[in-house]
């Protein structure tokens, strides 16, 4: 059995999603745009728009609202369309919690919107595989694609349970740098309820 990846791996910090940028991220290309950026690395407008099938005018004017409130950022290469910009995390933007109650509704729009883009998103990655796997040898097809696990726990501990999950993720975050075999590898977490809220 090979040995797990040392604990000192750099964790890549997590960005959390005020109301601006919740609000801001809550647009289709914009969506596009930064799952592009965590996926691929630093791109230009210009890239970007041919791999999403828009314009450049587009893309660069989006990628500024996305910089506005942090998603994204400026590299400091390059000028105008030839810009880089980078996402400002690896990981998915996380909500950061209840605000005002004014503001409340529209955040609550926003999320719902959010997490219903990210399914969609999910459903092509997953088909994109399936339609895929032939061409990739037996020992990545062994490994890659769905599995579901059943675990019985309370709120506290299914945090535990998250939490010790995306540790083992951040010490594999790197791991196969520098390796020509190595390739890059979504690994999704969504634990879901079998149990109705009340235990009916």
């Amino acid at each position: 059995m090979s040995a797990l990846p040392p604990h000192n791996t750099p964790q890549v910090p997590a960005v959390r999603l005020n109301r601006a940028a919740l609000t801001m991220l809550a647009h289709p290309l914009r969506s596009r745009l930064l799952d592009e950026l965590r996926r691929r690395g630093p791109a230009t407008a210009t890239t970007l728009a041919a791999v999403l099938h828009t314009n450049s005018g587009a893309t660069s004017s989006h990628l500024r609202k996305l910089a506005q409130v942090a998603l994204v950022v400026d590299s400091g290469q390059g000028g105008g369309r030839r810009r880089l910009w980078s996402a400002s995390t690896e990981s998915r933007p996380r909500d950061d919690g209840p605000g005002d109650e004014d503001d409340e509704d529209d955040a609550r729009a926003a999320l719902a919107w959010l997490a219903r883009d990210y399914l969609s998103l999910f459903n092509d990655r997953a088909g994109q595989w399936l339609d895929t796997q032939d061409r990739w040898p037996p020992q990545w097809r062994e490994q890659v694609g769905l599995s579901d696990h059943l675990v019985q726990v309370t709120s506290g501990q299914l945090s535990a349970l998250r939490a010790d999950l995306e540790a083992v993720l951040e010490r594999y975050r790197r791991v196969g740098a520098g390796n020509p075999d190595a390739k890059r590898v979504s690994v999704y977490l969504c634990p879901l309820p079998v149990d109705s809220p009340r235990g009916d």
